[in-house]
C-alpha cells in the first residue's frame, strides 16, 4: 500500500462520493473482512466499484485489467503518513472548488495514456 493520496475529479468519482475520490493505490491484492458483503457494480468499460452490501459505505474503485485497487482514504485508522501527491482527470474538475495543494496533475488523456501501457 502506497502513502500517496490521489484525488480523482472524473465525474463517476463525484457521483459515487459527492466530491473528488481521495484515495491511496493499493496494487492488486487487497485483503477485505466479510468478503460475502461486498458488492461490486461495473463502472466502466475499464473499472469497477466496491461497496459494502450491508452499510453501503464505498470500498474501493478497481480497474479490470490489472485488478488495480484504489482505496478511499476515509478507511484507514492512521492516516498520518500519508501525503496528496496527485490530482487525475483535472480537466473534469468542475470550477467551483479548488484544492489548495501543490500536486502533478493529469488531464483525462494523461491518465488513458498512463494505464494503458
Amino acid at each position: 500500500m502506497s502513502n500517496s493520496v490521489n484525488a480523482c475529479h472524473c465525474s463517476m468519482c463525484r457521483k459515487w462520493t459527492g466530491r473528488p475520490l481521495l484515495a491511496i493505490k493499493c496494487g492488486d491484492r487487497v485483503p477485505f473482512e466479510g468478503s460475502d458483503s461486498i458488492s461490486v457494480f461495473n463502472s466502466s468499460e475499464w473499472a469497477e466499484r466496491g461497496f459494502c452490501s450491508q452499510c453501503g459505505t464505498h470500498l474501493f474503485y478497481r480497474l479490470k485489467q490489472k485488478k488495480y485497487h484504489m482505496i478511499p482514504v476515509g478507511l484507514l485508522d492512521n492516516d498520518s503518513n500519508l501525503t496528496f501527491e496527485q490530482q487525475i482527470f483535472i480537466d473534469e474538475k468542475p470550477s467551483f472548488y479548488s484544492l489548495a495543494n501543490k500536486t502533478k496533475n493529469l488531464t483525462k488523456a494523461e491518465v488513458f495514456a498512463q494505464y494503458s501501457e
